[in-house]
């Protein structure tokens, strides 16, 4: 004769526990782990940032002319372009050699910003330190083809959900910067010249004002 089984309720909270801790344990092992129920995209833009740096001799007046060159050659050398950011580590803030940064820096279009990040080391005395930071953005992870089989009834999207339009546009930005605090102004106004181009449109004659042409349908006439 088989013989009822009783538990109190304590034991069947705890079982009733367990088996939920089991269930969920096997939603989140394996390819269950990257299942996106939304639309957004897990992988996202990364930046990453390096920083260079070149100690130069600086005197009273300015950079030597032999310095100069020095940075002309380094900033040759490193590409230097749109997005790279020159910091200057001068304690004595001197604005000569400032300007004579700066003017090497117009060279490739790019300004000096104000201070300089830390780096190692110590600057000696009697030098300047100049640093470049290059900014990179990728999208760590991707191409993903781990989830490529088709699953309908995870109502989920890929592990590769958003590669491609990341991917490209962590390619194709300019300055990776852009994309932790987005672009800022220099500033400046530009009133006058987009006055000026509203201008131009509301002046211009209509097209029709001058008639229609005379067109022939007979060759030579």
């Amino acid at each position: 004769m088989k013989m009822p089984i009783r538990m109190n309720r304590a034991a069947a909270a705890a079982i009733a526990v367990s088996l939920g801790l089991a269930v969920s344990a096997c939603g989140t092992t394996g390819t269950n782990a990257a299942i996106n129920t939304s639309l957004n995209s897990v992988k996202q833009p990364v930046v990453e940032q390096q920083t260079y740096a070149l100690d130069l001799a600086a005197a009273s007046d300015g950079l030597p002319v032999a310095e100069q060159h020095r940075l002309a050659d380094w900033f040759e050398s490193m590409s230097l372009g749109y997005g790279d950011r020159i910091g200057i580590d001068d304690a004595a803030a001197s604005a000569a050699i400032r300007n004579d940064v700066a003017k090497i820096a117009g060279r490739y279009g790019l300004l000096v910003s104000d201070g300089a990040p830390v780096t190692q080391g110590y600057v000696d005395p009697g030098k300047v330190r100049v640093v470049v930071t290059r900014s990179r953005a990728s999208v760590p992870g991707c191409p993903d083809w781990s989830g490529h089989t088709a699953d309908y009834g995870a109502n989920a999207t890929a592990p590769g959900f958003g590669c491609s339009i990341n991917g490209n546009l962590a390619a194709m930005i300019a300055d990776p910067q852009q994309l932790l605090h987005g672009a800022t102004g220099t500033g400046e106004t530009v009133i006058m010249s987009s006055t000026k181009a509203i201008e131009t449109y509301r002046e211009a004659k209509p097209t029709g004002a001058g008639g229609l042409p005379q067109v022939s349908s007979q060759s030579g006439k």
